[in-house]
């Protein structure tokens, strides 16, 4: 079982002086309430394997500054946004915001194990990016902090997207921290490979894919093929007692249909569970997605 503590920070700005919040301006989700579907969506995913907690939630009611000194206003932000002229370059100023939220002394004090930072289309935020003294491409850049005392994951979230993008975003962390693992062991069997293959690239062997694309898809994005190929995604239900399990003919109807969050809900429940090592690597692949000690190793 895995309780990952999290930090949640919500730049949610006001937009007028009655207290109208950016999102419900443009009616676009409320963090909140995303919040409380992804923590379901990921305990479902890992069948029931993790149950995040929020630990604590700030209320960061403005615009935070990118890396080149900009930083919006309502009236600047709604304006831009009206033209799809938003200021470049995009990208926040991690650093300020690590010293804005104490982030790195509050990890060290072990208050969190993640933060998760829901924000508004061109914050400038990644998707997912780690922070510490062994961080690492999840991807993003690392933000690498010799002299922090642990690692941690930073998630940005965008409100006027829902659910089944947090969930892309979460299963890009999950690639990235999968491809350093077997790129740091390439004398083992590489059962990521495997697991990620579909038939556009691998004929007649597809497992269950990646993010973007299903076992069937012939393009990014593509979740709702429905030519069904033949896939191995059997053998990964319950790795590694299921390993020999026979491929078989599937199509989308196994994934939702075209459905995004039904498909990374599909996609994550296949992850490999198992508290034991398989040929050299821990079996329970959820520890090397939420956990990082493993990085120093």
């Amino acid at each position: 079982m895995y309780t990952p503590r999290v930090l949640m920070i919500v730049h949610d700005p006001f937009v007028d002086n009655r207290g109208t919040r950016l999102h419900q301006h443009m009616r676009w989700n409320n963090p909140y309430a995303l919040a409380t579907q992804y923590i379901a969506d990921i305990h479902r995913a890992s069948h029931g394997r993790v149950q995040y907690q929020v630990i604590q939630t700030i209320d960061a009611p403005w615009f935070p500054v990118k890396a080149d000194g900009f930083r919006y206003d309502a009236t600047r932000y709604l304006q831009r946004w009206s033209r799809r002229d938003m200021h470049h370059p995009d990208g926040l100023d991690y650093h300020a915001r690590l010293a804005q939220f104490q982030l790195v002394e509050r990890r060290a004090s072990g208050e969190f194990d993640e933060v998760w930072f829901f924000s508004f289309p061109y914050a400038g935020e990644y998707e997912s990016i780690m922070i510490g003294p062994q961080a690492i491409w999840c991807n993003a850049p690392p933000v690498e902090l010799p002299s922090a005392a642990h690692n941690f994951v930073m998630m940005g979230f965008n409100v006027e997207r829902d659910v089944g993008c947090m969930l892309e975003n979460f299963g890009h962390r999950v690639e990235s921290m999968m491809n350093a693992v077997y790129q740091r062991t390439p004398h083992l069997h590489n059962h990521w490979r495997e697991f990620s293959q579909y038939d556009a690239i691998a004929p007649q062997r597809a497992g269950c894919g990646n993010v973007h694309f299903a076992p069937n898809s012939r393009r990014d994005y593509e979740w709702g093929h429905h030519t069904p190929v033949l896939s191995y995604c059997d053998r990964w239900r319950d790795f590694p007692h299921t390993r020999h399990a026979p491929a078989r003919m599937v199509d989308c109807s196994e994934w939702g249909n075209g459905d995004m969050r039904a498909h990374h809900i599909w996609w994550l429940q296949h992850l490999p569970r198992a508290p034991q090592l398989v040929d050299g690597v821990w079996g329970d692949w959820w520890h090397y997605c939420l956990t990082y000690d493993w990085l120093a190793q």
